[in-house]
């Protein structure tokens, strides 16, 4: 079964710091809120230089899909993230403030709680261009461009959340492919 998650049916949800909004894509377990995720995947505005909302026990991996970036100060530590579509990973429980380079960015947010996943199942980020063969439990999001998923065509953010099956995808533009775990009895609605 492949679940469609178009970008048209999110809701922009501020943060909880109020200096931005998230669109969630997808989390598990299925409603879960934001101090109850295993994993979470979500798009972020960043409209205005500031701190990241801390998230304790949980890492992430921020990629940015818009704009020019960020000089990030992670933990004390100088981190200049301005090459889009490159995933970074770092510690959600790690005070982080942001200045924006030159205007407003959209990142893809993955993010999953420490002890919720296994250490074999924690989320891998990719992004892609072309074809290749995809796994059951997979997450695909179409960045910049369109994709094609098992008959499904994606335009920019849209996304699609495979089941048990394999799949191939298209992808004409760049996009993010998120390895998930799930639970094999889980529904995927």
């Amino acid at each position: 079964m492949i679940r469609a998650l178009p970008a048209s049916a999110r809701t922009a949800v501020p943060w909880k710091n109020g200096g931005g909004v998230t669109r969630e894509i997808a989390a598990w377990p299925e409603g879960a809120g934001m101090d109850d995720f295993a994993w979470r995947v979500s798009l972020a505005e960043v409209a205005a230089d500031g701190p990241f909302s801390a998230f304790p026990d949980v890492d992430r991996t921020l990629t940015v899909v818009e704009g020019a970036g960020m000089d990030l100060t992670v933990g004390g530590e100088r981190w200049l993230v301005n090459t889009r579509y490159a995933p970074r990973d770092f510690r959600g429980d790690v005070p982080t403030d942001c200045r924006l380079l030159d205007g407003p960015v959209v990142n893809l947010n993955v993010m999953w709680r420490r002890g919720a996943v296994s250490t074999a199942v924690v989320p891998t980020v990719a992004v892609v261009r072309g074809r290749l063969r995809l796994g059951g439990g997979t997450l695909v999001v179409a960045l910049d461009g369109t994709a094609e998923v098992a008959g499904v065509t994606l335009g920019p953010y849209d996304a699609v959340q495979l089941g048990a099956e394999d799949a191939v995808l298209h992808a004409r533009g760049r996009t993010a492919v998120i390895g998930l775990s799930l639970p094999a009895d889980a529904p995927l609605a």
